[in-house]
């Protein structure tokens, strides 16, 4: 898959590749490009581009948490192509970044990953 889907929503369950239940959606954001021209630009598409559009600091601030592990090029990445931030199950579980290109499909109330959690990149 290459973009988020639009069926997507919060509290939705989550599956890894080997079908096994890993947390639900805690957060998703679609891409700001209209798909097939990545050059362009789609004003309104995700609301984190809404307010101070001036500075991509000011959009990463307003998007990632503090204590986030994401590294500045995987942020901006995020922002550009979207991302489903994954509420991870377990007490001490590390919640995860699914990117487009990780998500198999939806299947009725569950989004189904195209790899495993450890794949995953820690929030």
């Amino acid at each position: 898959m290459h973009a988020i889907p639009e069926t997507l929503h919060e509290g939705m369950s989550v599956v890894d590749s080997a079908m096994h239940e890993i947390g639900t959606i805690e957060t998703f954001r679609v891409t700001d490009e209209v798909p097939g021209q990545p050059e362009v630009d789609a004003a309104g598409v995700s609301p984190v581009f809404e307010e101070e559009r001036e500075t991509l600091a000011g959009i990463l601030a307003d998007v990632f948490r503090p204590d986030d592990q994401l590294p500045r090029e995987m942020q901006e990445k995020a922002l550009r192509e979207g991302f489903v931030r994954l509420d991870a199950d377990g007490l001490f579980a590390a919640d995860r970044y699914i990117f487009p290109e990780q998500i198999d499909r939806v299947e009725g109330d569950r989004l189904v990953l195209a790899v495993r959690k450890e794949d995953l990149l820690k929030a």
